[in-house]
């Protein structure tokens, strides 16, 4: 497996292809969930993926500050369904905080997560920072990660 982070003027047709696709696999089909995927926020954003055998299975995207939020903040966290459980979710967070703090100086990270996914941003520590809402139509949250 390799890990790759890019700017988005440096993916190639294809990396970004094999992005958008598993981001609309995972967002929009699997999750029954119509909504514009191609946000406008992927031009100013650093792209981390883990790639198997020319297959992309883990992906993240780590946006500047004063972008979606005040705050630097990762999102699109997915790894493909077939790699699912096996520790590479975590792995590519992992890789998104450290792009956030090295690339960006990051001390804080924001994040809208699913409710659901809640324990699994708490155990790279970040903490629930807002009440329940709904973001089309699945319950968020938002959470922040502060430097220690």
């Amino acid at each position: 497996m390799n890990t790759v982070v890019k700017k988005f003027c440096e993916l190639t047709v294809d990396e970004l292809y094999k992005i958008l696709q598993l981001r609309v696999d995972v967002f929009v089909v699997e999750q029954n969930c119509p909504y514009h995927e191609i946000d406008d926020f992927d031009q100013m954003s650093y792209h981390a993926y883990i790639e198997d055998n020319g297959d992309i299975v883990a992906y993240i995207r780590v946006l500047p500050e004063n972008t979606k939020f005040k705050e630097i903040s990762v999102g699109r966290v997915i790894s493909s369904k077939a790699k699912r459980g096996s520790g590479l979710g975590m792995a590519i967070l992992k890789v998104g905080i450290a792009i956030a703090e090295e690339k960006f100086g990051a001390k804080e990270i924001r994040i809208e997560a699913q409710t659901y996914a809640r324990e699994f941003y708490e155990k790279a520590g970040f903490v629930k920072d807002s009440d329940e809402f709904l973001e089309d139509g699945i319950p968020h949250i938002e959470m922040i990660r502060r430097k220690s």
